[in-house]
């Protein structure tokens, strides 16, 4: 089995590092050359249905529409994190992955890659995405507009990267993102705390996991500055969010009509916001919050054999960032090793059932015809986070040369 973990883990590092972390997204297809030069463009409902056909299409019609390939900001970030996992591996004596030396090069080029693509114009820092989006209630982000998500992955990301290299300026930029959070956010009171909007655009505001990420952010910031405001506020996200989890330790995504669903990987991201909050202030009030949703989080969302379900009540499509983020989510939360046999079934499955010869992970696994497509930021970047994560929680001689 940890043969099989390294090779896999190695099959997608020499992918992704051919391919510069470039790639695809589900979401990019008003990227499209051809999609921009026709008078479509400017119509909410193509837009919506062009970005839904390319997401639902097992077939990649991307080459023949001239879709480029890109970086997107929030993959950027999860193969930062993952080279820093790596860098923490070699430091332990492992260095099957790359040298100290190579992985802290890599670690420098990726920090600066990822402040390059840093939204302009905000009250601090902030990230988006790399193409425009036309979300299903028909309010259009346009490209590198900044979400709360994607500038809460690249801020843990910096941060990894800060530890590492002591790099203040790193450091100077990731704080001034807390100022992206309390000044271009807005907020939206509910029961006893608040609740952050995805985007500094209205009609997406009552996202439980988005806020949260918010509050991440705001503890991020306390850690460093000690800025007792920001604890406090982040506090009121997550009471917030606490009490809309239901007495079963599950979430809904969001408040509106259309966002009742209960998912897998959302779940993950709750729990990992609530506890990095309790980890950077030493606030551990909200530790039952944590437990239940915990134990929901394992018991509903993973079948005995490792496979991922996407839904607490379905399982399929089978998506990527279930098995991905699960690993992750246990190992911010201290329970890798109580869970250790279950994480290595889902990774097994995964590795089985959901990688390509080539090794690149697939989108998303369906009762019919499956989207087998490469996609750096969903599937590749998220894979290879988790799976520095597992082999830096193994530590193994195992896995040593």
């Amino acid at each position: 089995m940890t043969s099989k973990i390294k090779d896999s883990f190695l099959k997608l590092k020499a992918y992704c590092e051919d391919q510069d972390f470039k790639g695809w997204d589900p979401y990019d297809g008003l990227n499209s050359k051809v999609f921009q030069a026709l008078p479509l463009k400017h119509w909410d409902l193509a837009r919506l249905a062009w970005i839904q056909g390319f997401k639902r299409s097992p077939i990649n019609l991307r080459k023949v529409l001239l879709v480029p390939k890109e970086h997107n900001p929030k993959g950027v970030a999860l193969f930062l994190l993952g080279y820093c996992r790596l860098y923490q591996l070699a430091e332990q004596g492992n260095e099957d992955f790359g040298t100290k030396a190579e992985l802290l090069q890599k670690i420098k080029e990726i920090t600066n890659l990822l402040l390059s693509l840093r939204s302009k114009g905000y009250a601090g820092s902030a990230w988006g995405y790399n193409f425009d989006w036309q979300a299903r209630r028909l309010f259009l982000f346009p490209k590198f507009t900044p979400t709360v998500v994607a500038t809460c992955f690249c801020v843990e990301a910096l941060i990894e990267s800060y530890n590492i290299t002591k790099d203040n300026a790193v450091l100077n930029e990731i704080l001034s993102a807390a100022d992206f959070v309390l000044n271009d956010l807005s907020r939206t009171p509910h029961g006893n705390g608040i609740i952050f909007s995805y985007s500094v655009k209205d009609g997406n505001n009552t996202v439980i996991n988005a806020s949260l990420l918010g509050a991440k952010i705001l503890s991020y910031s306390y850690k460093y500055t000690k800025n007792e405001a920001h604890a406090a506020l982040a506090k009121k996200a997550i009471i917030a969010a606490c009490e809309l989890q239901e007495e079963d330790g599950s979430w809904i995504y969001g408040l509106l009509p259309i966002q009742s669903w209960k998912d897998s990987f959302h779940t993950g991201f709750n729990l990992d916001a609530i506890q990095t909050y309790q980890d950077n202030t030493n606030d551990s009030s909200f530790q039952d919050c944590i437990e239940k949703g915990t134990n929901y989080y394992i018991d509903h969302f993973f079948e005995a054999n490792g496979m991922p379900k996407y839904y607490h009540n379905k399982t399929y499509p089978i998506d990527i960032h279930c098995p991905a983020q699960v690993i992750v989510t246990l190992s911010k939360l201290n329970k890798f090793q109580e869970n250790k046999e279950l994480l290595s079934k889902v990774l097994d499955w995964t590795i089985d059932h959901m990688q390509d010869k080539k090794g690149y992970f697939y989108y998303q696994l369906k009762k019919g015809i499956s989207s087998k497509i490469s996609y750096m930021r969903w599937s590749n970047a998220f894979m290879f986070n988790a799976m520095a994560h597992f082999l830096l929680e193994n530590k193994s001689q195992s896995y040593g040369s």
